[in-house]
């Protein structure tokens, strides 16, 4: 399949700068995940907007939203952001780590398409863009700049 560029001459460029990008794209995705985890399992980053600050919180909320039981799931959610997020940055098992991920961040739109839309009122918008972003990589895996690629375990 080919391409049909408005600019046919940035063809090598588009090329040259599209592993790169998937790259970067991936590494963003994964390094997000790591300071949700922080929060939720160590207590860091005091008021940033979210009222779960432990893991026995989290545990409560899960189990009152129907997500039972919540003491598997919480400790589920914080290991998919605290060590999936790093291997998803390195792009180590890239498709099996975006399994737990994409599914996280999935639940994350279901659940915050109870505040509406927009990001800034914790809506659905950021977690669905998040999720899409995490879906991409379970489909295409890590891309040649990773360590999938490097050692040679795309599946």
């Amino acid at each position: 399949m080919s391409t049909a560029y408005v600019f046919p001459q940035l063809a090598s460029i588009y090329a040259a700068l599209a592993p790169i990008v998937e790259a970067l794209l991936r590494v963003t995705v994964a390094l997000c995940l790591i300071p949700h985890g922080l929060r939720t399992y160590f207590g860091m980053f005091p008021n940033t907007g979210m009222p779960i600050n432990s893991l026995p919180m989290l545990v409560d909320v899960l189990d009152q939203g129907g997500y039972r039981p919540g003491r598997l799931w919480g400790p589920v959610i914080v290991a998919t952001e605290l060590i999936g997020g790093p291997m998803l940055a390195l792009g180590l098992f890239t498709r099996l780590v975006s399994i737990p991920v994409f599914i996280l961040l999935a639940l994350s739109v279901y659940e915050h398409r109870k505040f509406g839309w927009f990001w800034n009122t914790q809506g659905a918008e950021y977690p669905l863009i998040w999720a899409m972003a995490s879906l991409y990589f379970l489909v295409n895996g890590g891309g040649v700049i990773s360590l999938d690629h490097l050692i040679g375990w795309e599946f």
